[in-house]
């Protein structure tokens, strides 16, 4: 009875700020703007542990959704004021449960924690810079490999994604947004950004299993489209994919797709690019504060 009521009290509370929750799990909705934080701290806490030691924290959220494999979009920074921002959008296998601890654990795998070394980074480069990051798990990542392919849980989640960021163009016109994708997740951004306000500047690839076309070119909008892909990385070995009408196109990792390249030099395996001290992190910092600047990031793989 206690769980009903809180789920009343939270929706009321949406609607009071003109958010209604998803009556589905897929497609999200448009996950809305700073007025959300209040609405989803008083979810996280009628939600129990973990969640509600997120909103004992003071951590802030755009959306919080427990139902099926749970959604969530954390916000590091002052978004109602940034100049730049930064949306990180993690790969398959990605839970609402491992939001913060990490597939099998490791945290280096957690979106949040990833977010919050590509913050903190920002922060270190350009400390007077008014910088938001969103650790966006707005969509319902496949499982595994086989479930990837056919693809659908990227467009969803694109679909997704787009809504955002319509929303953050109209809230903060002035600025300029950057698109994070890691493996899956890179799919996911280059197809959002297909169809994205002109305020998204820049899309990342890092570890990128294709972008839905064979060439950065191909892309349009004339963003910059960067990609960063270890030796070491396991997805090197993916060829292109082709199934049930989605062509994952080339791997941007690859020289032939024609992204900027990014050093990736020293990135361990497949979950190494956002870790502190790696010129992945660096570089992805520097694509976002960087402006026309960032077309001096480095060039080493």
């Amino acid at each position: 009875m206690r769980r009903r009521g809180a789920s009343r009290v939270a929706v009321a509370a949406l609607l009071g700020v003109n958010l209604v929750l998803p009556t589905r799990p897929e497609p999200v909705a448009a996950a809305g703007f700073v007025e959300a934080y209040p609405v989803m701290a008083a979810a996280m806490r009628a939600a129990g542990p973990p969640y509600a030691d997120w909103a004992a924290d003071g951590r802030r959220f755009l959306t919080f959704d427990r139902r099926g494999d749970g959604r969530a979009v954390e916000v590091l920074g002052d978004l109602a004021d940034a100049d730049r921002i930064a949306v990180l959008v993690p790969g398959v296998g990605s839970t609402l449960a491992d939001f913060d601890r990490g597939l099998g654990g490791v945290a280096r795998r957690a979106p949040a924690v990833q977010a919050g070394q590509l913050y903190q980074e920002m922060r270190a480069t350009e400390p007077a810079a008014r910088v938001a990051v969103l650790a966006w798990l707005g969509y319902d990542p496949p499982d595994g490999v086989l479930t990837a392919a056919g693809g659908v849980s990227a467009r969803r989640g694109a679909d997704a994604l787009a809504a955002l960021l319509r929303e953050l163009a109209a809230r903060r016109p002035a600025a300029t947004i950057t698109l994070v994708g890691h493996s899956y997740g890179a799919l996911v951004v280059s197809l959002a950004a297909a169809d994205a306000p002109a305020q998204i500047t820049d899309v990342v690839s890092l570890a990128g299993v294709g972008a839905g076309v064979q060439r950065a070119d191909e892309l349009p909008g004339g963003r910059r489209f960067w990609a960063a892909e270890a030796p070491s990385d396991w997805v090197r070995r993916v060829p292109p994919v082709r199934l049930l009408g989605l062509g994952f196109g080339r791997r941007p990792g690859d020289p032939a797709f024609g992204a900027r390249p990014l050093p990736a030099a020293g990135v361990a395996g497949h979950d190494g690019y956002l870790v502190p001290g790696s010129a992945a992190l660096v570089a992805v910092a520097a694509v976002v504060l960087g402006g026309v600047d960032a077309d001096r990031v480095g060039d080493a793989r």
